[in-house]
């Protein structure tokens, strides 16, 4: 079954059809006519079962005697069958912020993970009826989905192409928000958004992790140097050749050597002075 609206009957003129009968009923006992004051009383005192309160932004699902009736989305005072019950149920956006998780990624690295959901009902018969609690069902149900996904992808991607859990965090948390509405629909929930609030490799990796990174950093910026330096060496050598200076192999090889070195090194060159020759 799915959500239903419930019949329901205007309240204010109920209240005065109350006080209308209560008060004839008390009227009839004066008047000595005590069987239709009786009733009359009797009607306005089960009346007062069918009264309910919808606020904003809430809505009241009816059961009479174990058979669902419908729910009352629009909120003031209304009148509905008598001897029901009524359970009130929000329909405002709230927030879910996971623990922080350990998960392995796919690599197998233990990694901290948390979201946060942004969620609301929209079913109220699903919420109510078709799980326990639905708030539990979302925490539980929202754990385990940040789970399956952070443990499809790496932390960070060094060498291959494709997603990472640090380097694409919109990307996981849309496949995040797609995975957990295929779970929160059995409960009538929908999720309006999620994001990862937490990401961080384990302690007991931090360290060794963190001398990766600044290695990896290291690396690319070497790999640049080195590409910049050989385009200036190349460009020094077309430009001494094209003024006339003419070089034999060794010297062009020994002045390559000279120019790399000094560029390349990440501290300022020391000049030596050859006073000799290189034969």
């Amino acid at each position: 079954m799915k959500e239903i609206k419930a019949g329901s009957f205007n309240g204010f003129i109920g209240l005065l059809l109350f006080f209308a009968a209560l008060g004839l009923g008390i009227f009839s006992f004066t008047q000595q006519s005590f069987l239709i004051g009786a009733i009359l009383i009797v009607v306005s005192i089960i009346s007062l079962t069918s009264f309910t309160v919808v606020q904003p932004n809430q809505a009241t699902v009816i059961t009479f005697f174990g058979s669902y009736l419908g729910t009352i989305r629009k909120s003031g005072i209304w009148l509905v069958i008598p001897f029901s019950s009524h359970k009130k149920i929000s329909l405002r956006v709230r927030n879910f912020n996971s623990v922080k998780l350990k998960v392995n990624d796919i690599d197998g690295n233990p990694i901290e993970i948390a979201a946060v959901i942004v969620f609301k009902v929209v079913d109220t018969y699903k919420a109510l009826f078709d799980v326990d609690s639905y708030e539990k069902f979302v925490e539980i149900q929202s754990e385990t989905a940040l789970r399956h996904v952070a443990s499809k992808y790496p932390y960070d991607r060094y060498e291959t192409e494709g997603y990472s859990l640090r380097g694409n965090a919109d990307e996981v948390a849309a496949e995040l928000s797609t995975e957990l509405q295929h779970r929160l629909s059995v409960a009538g929930v929908e999720v309006i958004e999620s994001r990862l609030t937490h990401l961080a490799y384990s302690t007991e990796i931090a360290s060794a992790m963190l001398q990766r990174q600044q290695a990896s950093a290291i690396l690319s910026a070497r790999s640049i140097i080195v590409e910049g330096a050989v385009g200036m060496v190349q460009m020094a050598v077309a430009q001494l050749e094209a003024q006339g200076l003419q070089l034999d192999e060794e010297r062009k090889a020994a002045m390559i050597n000279n120019l790399l070195v000094a560029i390349v090194s990440d501290r300022s060159a020391t000049p030596v002075i050859n006073t000799g020759s290189l034969y």
